[in-house]
């Protein structure tokens, strides 16, 4: 094997030692935290698509519909940020 590649190798056996140690440093998110975090990314995930739907929207009542439920989004969102 050349030695360039053997330097690699070792360069990376390196970096995946140190981000392994990384990892137990940080600290563990409790399954409380764990599901408030999964909760909080699928209600933005959900207002980013309605906010699409609203831009594309052309009847008013639909655009009604949409604004509505981005006002229960944002609702939810400081609810969920409000329990943290």
């Amino acid at each position: 094997m050349a030695r360039g590649f053997e330097s690699k190798s070792v360069q990376e056996q390196w970096q995946d030692a140190e981000a392994a140690a990384d990892q137990r440093k940080k600290r563990r998110k409790s399954p409380e935290e764990m599901e408030r975090e999964k909760k909080r990314e699928g209600i933005e995930l959900s207002r980013r698509r309605i906010a699409s739907e609203l831009e594309a929207a052309t009847n008013e009542r639909r655009r009604e519909q949409l604004r509505l439920a981005l006002e229960h989004l944002d609702g939810e969102l400081k609810r969920v940020a409000g329990s943290e």
